[in-house]
This record gives structure tokens, sequence and C-alpha cells, in this order.
């Protein structure tokens, strides 16, 4: 979990083209567990050294009363840089230019009260298995750190736009990118979900619409790059153990059309 902590931070603030700096937490529980607190502090080590940011400290608050035996509570932010003149903000997005999908480790930190809620509903015995995994082990595969990949390829190819797939997802997400007159169409096939997907639609009878704007569906960042760089950019994005797919294209906006459009 402290993993997934640290991502959410620096994917965040990387979707700017700011170079995470360093990262601090807050652990909060009614009585301190040490072995507990270790597990989670090393997740927060791991993550930082993931995003090549520095652990520089945090606050452990012991609170009784506050909190049922067992439970805590953990929060964190990251601090990054970025020079001004190269802010990554959208406005140099066009029609034509190519919308990139870096895959995703699977759910992620987004759609957990819908994949509760199906397990619960379902009495799934999280025990089973998914494939050749533990269910338990699927669904709380730690979030992917695209940090140092992204950043390493913006120092060769301009990036326009990136979108961090988490709450809302693709439908939701996609949209803070883009001015007002585009629009970003994503083709349904350019990629295949992970199983965990295929398997929450099935065990939950989740609509496609809901599926897309929950869960990121695979797809954990989105860059918009140049139709003449997309390649490049896909080839040195692979090259840095990344999947990645050519997902759509942005496009002129019409009136009253959705700024995302998965068909």
């Amino acid at each position: 979990i402290g993993i997934d902590l640290v991502a959410m931070s620096v994917n965040d603030i990387l979707t700017l083209g700011a170079e995470p700096l360093f990262f601090l937490d807050y652990y909060g529980c009614g009585k301190l567990d040490v072995a507990t607190a270790s597990e989670v502090v090393k997740g927060i080590a791991s993550g930082c050294e993931r995003a090549g940011c520095a652990l520089i400290g945090g606050e452990t608050a012991e609170m009784p009363g506050m909190y049922s035996a067992g439970e805590y509570d953990l929060a964190g932010f990251a601090v990054g840089v970025v020079e001004k003149s190269n802010i990554i903000d959208g406005t140099n997005i066009v029609p034509g230019d190519v919308l990139l999908g870096l895959a995703s480790d699977g759910v992620h930190s987004n759609g957990y009260s819908l994949v509760r809620k199906i397990i619960a509903s379902r009495a799934i015995d999280l025990a089973g298995r998914l494939g050749e995994t533990a269910l338990s082990d699927v669904l709380l595969a730690p979030t992917r750190i695209y940090v140092r990949p992204v950043l390493s390829l913006m120092k060769s190819i301009e990036v326009k736009g990136l979108a961090h797939i988490t709450g809302g997802g693709l439908v939701g997400n996609v949209p803070r990118v883009l001015q007002e007159n585009l629009t970003a169409r994503i083709e349904r096939g350019s990629w295949r979900p992970p199983p965990v997907f295929e398997w929450l639609q099935r065990e939950g009878n989740v609509p496609d619409d809901e599926m897309f704007r929950v869960f990121n569906c695979g797809i954990g960042m989105v860059m918009v790059v140049s139709a003449r760089d997309a390649d490049t950019a896909a080839a040195a994005l692979r090259q840095s153990g990344e999947q990645v797919y050519r997902i759509g294209a942005v496009d002129l906006r019409k009136a009253d059309e959705p700024q995302t459009i998965i068909a």
C-alpha cells in the first residue's frame, strides 16, 4: 500500500512534466503496530526508489480511541520541480496528435468501492485464483510508477500532454489535457485490458460505459505526442520496459460532443 501512496502522488505531478524531488508521509493509528507500520514504510521507500525521489521524513501519530484495533490512516504528498518554460499544460495539442496509452499493472488505486461491492454481492473467495495468481494479489497489485521512462523520453521528444488515469477513468481524465475545442477519439480495440478487468465486468455485470468511467481498464497513463513523434516515442518507452499502445488521436470537437469518445 505504501507504493500506491507514492505512485498516486508522483504520477500526478509527472503530468505537468515535473520531476519528483521528495516525499513525506503521515501514518495515524490508535496504537502503533510496529510490524504493520514497518511494512507500510518499506512500501513507501520502495515507491520513492522507483520514482527517483527522496523520502525525507513524515509523521506517525498514535491517537487512542480514534481508530479501531488494526485500523490506520495513511496520507502523503510529493514535491517536484519543472522549469516554467517546460510545464506541460496541453496548449500545444492540435488535431492529428496521437494518443499513446501506457499499460497499467491492474486496478491501481481507483474503483475499489465497486470492486468491494462486486466481491460482497457475489461472496467471492479472495483466496481463489485468476489465472496463475491469487485473486487477492491481482486485485491489490501496486500502482505502476511511470516517472523514470517518461522523464527520459521528454529529453528528446516533445510530450504535449499527460493524463494519469485515476478516478473517472479514461472518460474523466483525458479531457484534463485538452482545450475546449478538442476531443480525444479512443479506439476500443487498440489494446487488450488485463484479465482482472474482464473478470470484474463479468462478475459484476458492469456496463462498458461504467467500466471506462470507473476503472483505468488497462491504461494507466495517456500521453499526447505529434504524429511524427509517435512511433519513436512508443519505441523508446518500450525499450524502457513499458507496454505502449497507440490508442487513438486528437480531433476537432463538434458541438455538444464529449471530450472523450471511446468507440
